[in-house]
């Protein structure tokens, strides 16, 4: 009788638990209680790891250890163990981790070490920098099994493009981390190995689908960590976890030879995801774009599109930079701590003596959320259907009142589709000039119309999956936590847009706000299509704008 789900879940967690060593376990005085909400600081409190060690992981963003590895300041191995070291102590408060692959990177560290004690020099750009990687990247002898019963024990034989990228870069891969089942929800939680925890407020969501992610990186178990993003699963994370996160187009960065929840090829009639980074600063989601481009990822992955980092748009200076400021999608109104902090965002441009203007492109930006669903559906969903049933594995409590079985489209149902996408692309061309012709550089949104909610109450994907639809790059940026005066404001008295509104309102009126206070408030920022230098240097100013208004690096450290 072949394996449930039950039986392959059962041995997934017992395999992974046997990959942490038992001196890294915590004590009983740190493991995870009902009555602590946020963790962020049990690392450094709960004795596992050295002084050293909690240097490496705390005082360096992956910028500052590349700058001491590649001098031979610091040596790969010692910066490996101390994150590795973090990931479990991570893994055991958030349930961040799906495959750990703690020996093998302490293995590869070494033999970086010894090349460079030999050569004199680094191997790669990235030598001897741990990096984490979402479930679905292929490493060979690791599962990808996705959250899937069906897809464990089953190991990759070759890598994804993109792994073999960074191994080439000198980079050392260490774990990877966990997902909701589907890649369709967008908070983390599957049946091989549970949910994901928001380290900073275990009440709320952690985010996905790269959930597991962002958990990670908030703990600093991981200095740099790369998702994927075919609706918000990159940005969404990062905001419920005080993060930077970039989506690029899905043409800048290798993304074949992934695990994904569709048949092979399925991208090409549907949305192609993206992969990019999670990280504690912009510099490090510089630094990941630039080394991918410049490594030339064309000649590995041929859907990637060339261009050096110089080539990925302009960068326009401080004092020359126009930001728009977008405060709705006319389809979900923000909650009133949403409409605050992109007021806030727009004061501290004005403040720092950069250019904003208000955009309404509200009548464009609502078409996009049903054209997006569409998309994403063009199988019926049959495929991974069939997946589940065959170890007779339910959906999880979010998806099953969501998730069903369709008729896939017909040939001509999806060319209707695409040629509704391309209209509505050809439109928003004309939302980056002003009415007097000036050039707008890149604007801010909401990341989502309300704060982080509770688990499995996330509700605002529109202001996410339109950016996926248009191919727009985008990220998302840090800019303080909710206070208890955030939730002291009220809400229109006008009647609701439709359902996804009046599901957002509930998110106010029928919620303890209290659960807000103290999470992550964060804002979107958005460029035109394949220009990801152009977004990085205006989330960059925009950043620095915020830092010198809000204090931000200290904000962060309070969450």
């Amino acid at each position: 009788m072949p394996d449930t789900w039950k039986d392959i879940s059962k041995r997934k967690k017992a395999e992974q638990a046997d990959r942490i060593p038992k001196v890294w376990l915590l004590p009983k005085a740190f493991e995870p209680s009902a009555n602590i909400n946020n963790v962020l600081d049990v690392p450094r409190k709960c004795g596992i790891l050295s002084p050293g060690e909690l240097e490496i992981t705390e005082a360096h963003d992956a910028t500052s250890l590349i700058e001491q590895l590649s001098t031979g300041k610091l040596k790969s191995v010692d910066v490996v163990t101390a994150f590795c070291k973090r990931a479990a102590i991570a893994h055991q408060l958030t349930n961040c981790l799906t495959e750990i692959i703690f020996k093998d990177a302490i293995k590869r560290a070494k033999t970086l070490d010894s090349h460079f004690q030999q050569h004199g020099k680094p191997v790669g750009p990235l030598h001897g920098l741990p990096i984490s990687l979402k479930d679905t990247f292929k490493i060979p002898g690791y599962d990808s099994s996705i959250g899937i019963a069906q897809f464990a024990f089953k190991p990759a034989t070759t890598p994804s493009a993109l792994v073999q990228l960074l191994l080439n870069a000198g980079a050392v891969l260490y774990c990877k981390t966990n997902i909701p089942q589907t890649l369709m929800a967008l908070d983390s939680h599957n049946n091989v190995f549970g949910r994901v925890l928001n380290p900073v407020n275990r009440k709320v969501t952690a985010g996905g689908s790269s959930g597991g992610e962002g958990a990670l990186v908030a703990m600093r178990g991981s200095v740099l960590g790369v998702g994927t993003d075919v609706g918000g699963s990159i940005r969404i994370p990062a905001m419920c976890n005080n993060l930077y996160g970039i989506k690029p187009s899905w043409q800048r960065v290798p993304y074949s030879g992934q695990q994904g929840s569709t048949l092979s090829g399925s991208s090409a009639v549907s949305i192609p995801a993206s992969a990019g980074p999670i990280a504690t600063s912009m510099r490090d989601c510089e630094l990941f774009l630039r080394v991918v481009a410049n490594e030339e990822p064309w000649n590995i992955d041929s859907d990637v599109a060339y261009g050096l980092w110089s080539d990925q748009g302009c960068t326009t200076a401080k004092k020359d930079i126009v930001i728009g400021i977008v405060r709705t999608d006319g389809l979900i109104t923000p909650l009133p701590p949403v409409v605050k902090v992109i007021d806030e965002t727009a004061t501290a441009l004005r403040a720092q003596g950069i250019q904003t203007i208000d955009m309404d492109i509200s009548s464009l930006f609502a078409q996009c959320q049903s054209l997006a669903n569409a998309l994403f559906s063009m199988d019926g969903y049959q495929y991974i259907f069939d997946t589940l049933e065959a170890t007779g594995e339910p959906l999880s409590p979010w998806l099953s009142t969501r998730l069903r079985r369709k008729n896939p489209k017909t040939l001509d149902g999806v060319r209707a589709v695409h040629a509704k996408r391309d209209e509505l692309r050809t439109k928003f061309l004309s939302i980056w000039k002003d009415k007097n012709g000036r050039t707008i550089d890149a604007f801010v949104c909401p990341v989502a119309p309300h704060p982080v909610p509770l688990i499995d109450q996330y509700n605002g994907v529109s202001y996410t999956s339109s950016f996926v639809l248009l191919d727009y790059p985008a990220g998302t940026l840090p800019v303080r936590a909710v206070t208890a005066t955030d939730i002291q404001g009220e809400i229109p008295t006008s009647p609701t847009l439709n359902s996804w509104d009046k599901t957002n309102r509930a998110l106010w009126t029928e919620v303890d706000r209290s659960v807000y206070v103290g999470t992550p408030l964060c804002v979107q920022v958005v460029a035109p299509r394949l220009q990801e230098r152009r977004l990085v240097n205006a989330m960059s100013v925009i950043d620095d704008a915020l830092k010198a208004e809000f204090g931000h690096l200290a904000t962060r450290a309070k969450l």
